[in-house]
This record gives C-alpha cells, structure tokens and sequence, in this order.
C-alpha cells in the first residue's frame, strides 16, 4: 500500500451474476490532489465508487481509503469520507442550519465543535445567508452547495464528488470549481463528471474507465499527448482536390475538412508535425494555391476520451 496516497485500488471487482460491471481496476489517488474519474454511462464508475464509499461490497480485489480497508473496516472508511451522491440526498422540510446540526450528531460531534464546524463550511460554500432557509425552498445551486457543506462538515480527508455541478447555471458552475479547486491540499478529491473541460480545470490527474476497466490514466496533458498534435492549414483552393492530396503525404494519418469554399480549411493529423508542415508548404506551392494560415493545434481531452472509450474508433 502507498504511504502518499489516500485511495488505493488493487485488482477491485464487482460482479452481478455473470456480469462483470467492474473488472480488476487498480489506481491509486495522491494525497491532497484532485483526481478526475470518467467514464461513459454502464462504464463501472458509479459502481466503483459506491464499493469506495462502503454503500457496496466489492466481489474481489482490495480497496482502501485513508488507509482503512473498504471491506474490513467499513465504519472507519465513513469516518474518513465526505460523499456527495449525483442526486444529493437532503431533507427537504429542515432548514440548513438545522439539516447541518443534525448530520453533525450522525457524526458524533459535540455541540461547539458542530457550530464551529457549520460555521466554517456554510462561509466555505457560500450560504452563511441560507442556513435559516428551509431547504425545499433553494434553488438547485444552493441545494448542491449545502450538499458539499454536509460532505465537508465532519473534515474527512477525502471527498468523493460525483456530477458535482449537474444542472447548475453557468455562474454557479464556475463557483463550485472554484470550491472544488480551493479544497485540494487540505483534502484529497475524487471527482466523477461528465464535463471533460471541468476536468482540464480542476484535476490534476485523470482516471479513464470504460466496460468495467482502467482504459487510460495520466494527467490531462499526457493523455492529449498520446494523441500527438495537429494541424490546421488554410488553403486557397478546392477542398476536395487539397484534402486528397495532403492524406496522400507519407506520414498522414488523416485529413478533415474543417470549410470548404474559395479558401479551405483542413485538420491535419500525423506522427511528426513539424516536419509534415515543410512538406505541406512544398505541395501547396507545387500546385500553385495559395498557403493563408498553418499552425499547430493540440489534440482535446474530449478527443482522446471519445478515441478511447468508442469501440468504433482505433486505440489511442
């Protein structure tokens, strides 16, 4: 077991009759780091994280969190775990003061540490103004704020956030990154979404899962890399005739057309970039058009999630 991390996973299983929804998945997630978790839906993710958080006993293979073993010491794994479920769970008709005082004896904390501890949570997550609002009453914003408040409010070491911003508005999406970011250091993260650009934002590194197994991992900008970059080039000719005569260039791997018309514009992709863009330069002077633009362009996080969670496509 890693000393530096705060979730580790070894060949975990979870198995329903003959399927298997989770297939010997091992990772490991740093102390005091923000840690993506994806996956598209049926993947195992939500499974996955339901044996972490002890709601699910796993078939096989070992899980532990802030060093308690998952299956073994379950009652310590909750002690140690802030989880906020994609439909956060509340009591509608209590209001958030009293909603936060009651979890609080859930936890087992005194009266002045729980009023300290609100105190410090509710100024955390922007609604120290709400905590004598009857919970049935916020918006879906406020509702999730008070839902990461109540997953803070014991100071676990770890929080497990799943879709922690569905179906927030824009400017509430850009709070609760910001929250979520602020937490890394004085907890360790582990967040589901769907958002692949809230990720890139917040996650330091990336766990990629898809028909119950580990498919990639790595921080975002190694997982884009593995995909090389690209090129945009803008041509001044026919689309057709410019993209078949690029993809027939030793070295291409593939060409899109991105605007057709007058001036065209295509994606480029190929192992060497910078050498593939001498070689373009060379043809389009050949053929007599005229080069308006070329420059390299990285590949997305979304593309390499797409490329290697589709069965259709080829491996990054």
């Amino acid at each position: 077991m890693s000393h530096a991390a705060d979730i580790v996973v070894d060949r975990l299983s979870k198995a329903y009759g003959a399927f298997l929804a989770v297939d010997r998945i091992s990772f490991e997630v740093p102390k005091g780091t923000i840690v993506g978790f994806l996956g598209p839906n049926g993947a195992g993710k939500t499974t996955t994280i339901r044996m972490l958080t002890c709601y699910l006993p796993p078939t096989g293979g070992t899980a532990s969190v802030a060093g308690y073993d998952v299956f073994r010491q379950s009652l310590d794994v909750r002690k140690k775990i802030g989880y906020l479920p994609e439909s956060t769970p509340l009591y509608t008709e209590m209001r958030v003061q009293e909603y936060l005082d009651f979890k609080g004896k859930l936890h087992g904390m005194d009266r002045s540490t729980r009023q300290k501890r609100i105190a410090e949570v509710a100024a955390r997550c922007w609604i120290t103004d709400r905590l004598q609002s009857v919970i049935g009453t916020l918006s879906k914003g406020y509702r999730q704020r008070v839902g990461i408040a109540d997953a803070m409010l014991h100071n676990p070491p770890v929080l497990v956030l799943d879709e922690p911003t569905v179906g927030l508005d824009p400017s509430q999406i850009r709070e609760a990154r910001r929250l979520i970011s602020e937490l890394a250091g004085d907890h360790t993260v582990l967040l589901s979404t769907h958002i692949l650009q809230e990720v890139e934002m917040v996650c330091k590194r990336v766990i990629i899962i898809a028909n119950g197994k580990i498919v990639a991992q790595g921080t975002p900008d190694e997982l884009k890399n593995r995909l090389g970059s690209g090129l945009i080039v803008e041509v001044r000719g026919p689309a057709d005739q410019v993209r078949s005569a690029i993809n027939a260039i030793p070295g291409i791997t593939g060409v899109d057309v991105l605007q057709n018309g007058p001036v065209c514009r295509v994606g480029v992709r190929g192992k060497n970039s910078a050498e593939l863009r001498e070689q373009i330069a060379a043809l389009v002077s050949l053929r007599g058009w005229g080069l308006r633009e070329m420059r390299t362009e990285g590949a997305s996080l979304e593309e390499f999630f797409v490329r290697i969670t589709d069965p259709g496509s080829a491996a990054a």
